[in-house]
């Protein structure tokens, strides 16, 4: 029997499924963003348009029919208020047409334990790092089992500050990795730097990096934004490491897929014996098997299906970890 998910937070309408734990279909479509960002409206017709035909792909991967899907999930939030509704009225029609319990699914925890089980981490210290969220969390038992936030922005998150840096610059796609690319080659030029104990944020040196530049070329801007906002990361998250004496440091969601994001953790997890591991892109990556694999884990824990709602602003820390 297989457990399917579907993440629609955003840019990507995705559909996975999850058998006993293994990833047998991943599929999705994503919005062309462009230079002008995302309309939530215009994200979720996408999103409705394409839903069905991702599903049926998706099945179709897999091997299976739709009467050996056992359970669904889908993420009830964080993110667009349009595109969860679609994902979630889907996943709901999908349930009572077939007569399964539907779970919804934190967004954030999905990233952090599909990253969690493809490496067969314990009790990992997690740097969760998208567009509109950026925290670092660790397994808690009080007052019930969940992710602890131990610090996280206080205003944007790290993905958002790149993207609107973007469009500010006018590159296309006005995301990440476009700013990584234009980063190549580029000279450091002072920057803010706004770390609170384990808070950090991200406001401030966006606005310092768009007057730059006025001023002075994109690739130094940007080389200093990416530097200096990874290395607010990085200290944020040693901290946590001296403060809980983990040994094992996971990160996960879209920015994770930074080369260099990863280069900096990597080096400074090296300086005090930490294991350090981030998922394929393709997992890092909003995608449905992420989805599917915490509905299974809530299935097969004995958790109760929850209200079928969705929460713009559900954090990770209010899921109860059942498993």
């Amino acid at each position: 029997m297989a457990v399917l998910g579907i993440e629609s937070s955003a840019h990507t309408f995705g559909v996975g499924i999850i058998e006993n734990g293994k990833i047998i279909a991943n599929r999705k479509r994503m919005y062309k963003i462009g230079k002008t960002g995302m309309i939530p409206v215009k994200v979720a017709e996408f999103h409705s348009k394409n839903a069905r035909s991702v599903i049926e792909s998706a099945i179709a991967e897999a091997g299976i029919s739709i009467a050996d899907i056992e359970a669904i999930g889908y993420t009830k939030g964080p993110g667009l208020g349009p595109c969860l509704r679609v994902g979630q009225l889907s996943a709901k029609t999908l349930a009572v047409s077939i007569g399964v319990p539907l779970f919804p699914v934190n967004h954030g925890l999905g990233h952090i334990e599909v990253t969690r089980q493809a490496f067969h981490m314990h009790d990992p210290i997690a740097l969760y790092v998208s567009g509109g969220n950026s925290q670092i969390l660790a397994l808690d038992e009080q007052p019930f089992r969940h992710y602890k936030v131990y610090g996280e922005t206080l205003d944007i998150g790290v993905g958002n500050m790149l993207d609107n840096f973007a469009r500010a610059a006018g590159l296309n796609p006005a995301w990440g990795s476009t700013v990584a690319k234009v980063a190549l080659g580029g000279s450091y030029i002072q920057m803010p730097y706004t770390v609170k104990g384990m808070d950090f944020a991200f406001a401030g040196i966006l606005t310092h990096a768009t007057k730059a530049l006025s001023y002075t070329g994109v690739s130094d801007v940007a080389y200093s934004l990416q530097e200096t906002s990874f290395a607010m990361l990085c200290e944020a998250v040693e901290r946590a490491i001296m403060l809980t004496g983990k040994k094992e440091l996971l990160t996960c969601g879209g920015v994770a897929q930074s080369a260099r994001l990863k280069e900096m953790l990597s080096l400074m997890a090296m300086e005090h014996a930490v294991r350090f591991v981030a998922a394929p892109d393709e997992l890092n990556a909003d995608n449905g098997a992420m989805i599917a694999l915490v509905a299974e884990k809530m299935l097969y824990s004995g958790a109760r299906p929850e209200a079928p709602i969705i929460n713009q602003r559900s954090r990770p820390d209010s899921a109860v970890v059942t498993w």
